[in-house]
């Protein structure tokens, strides 16, 4: 299996919070997204370059709770707007252990995407989800590029995820104390999510 970055997902308790302090952070405003009917989520998004992107995402107040729990932890988050979880594209998408496919779409949008039973990925969120976006096209490709890009992404656990199948040289992986950040080249300098 490939795999390939696709994004960084940065939770919110609501979608104005996260959004005013993201897009202070990195001095641009982010585009629409939508709404995940199946997850009662919402999102902003931000390119990061071809194909890659910055989610912003929070519980949707509107949206029915959905009878799982809810992708990247959102159930359980409290505090203030903070980088919480990846996402890589793999090829072909295979269902990791304790996951299970889910079909999505938006507009013209089509994704598959492995969701983990417990709604966190393994080693607290580090390991990352896996999305397929099929023959459509993908959310970053129709986005304005603002002068957004990801530097470096650093990971650390003390049982890391294995990701032999990733050759991005933009990774860090590290055992040590949990935590991931996202280094980020804006319009201002260099930010860290």
């Amino acid at each position: 299996m490939a795999l390939f970055f696709d994004h960084i997902v940065v939770a919110a308790q609501t979608l104005p919070e996260g959004e005013g302090w993201l897009a202070g952070l990195l001095g641009v405003a982010p585009e629409p997204g939508g709404q995940h009917a199946f997850m009662g989520t919402h999102n902003r998004l931000w390119r990061m370059g071809a194909g890659e992107y910055i989610e912003l995402i929070a519980i949707d107040p509107q949206a029915d709770a959905p009878p799982y729990p809810r992708w990247f932890g959102l159930d359980d988050f409290r505090g203030p707007p903070r980088l919480v979880a990846w996402v890589c594209q793999a090829k072909p998408l295979k269902a990791p252990q304790g996951s299970n496919i889910l079909q999505a779409s938006r507009g013209d949008l089509n994704w598959r995407i492995a969701i983990p039973d417990s709604g966190m990925s393994d080693a607290g969120g580090l390991d990352p989800l896996r999305i397929d976006w099929g023959d459509g096209p993908h959310p970053a490709n129709r986005m304005p590029d603002q002068g957004l890009r990801l530097l470096r992404l650093d990971l650390s656990h003390p049982q890391p995820p294995k990701l032999q199948d990733l050759k991005d040289p933009r990774l860090s992986i590290q055992k040590g104390e949990p935590g991931i950040a996202a280094h980020i080249s804006t319009p201002k300098g260099k930010v860290t999510l």
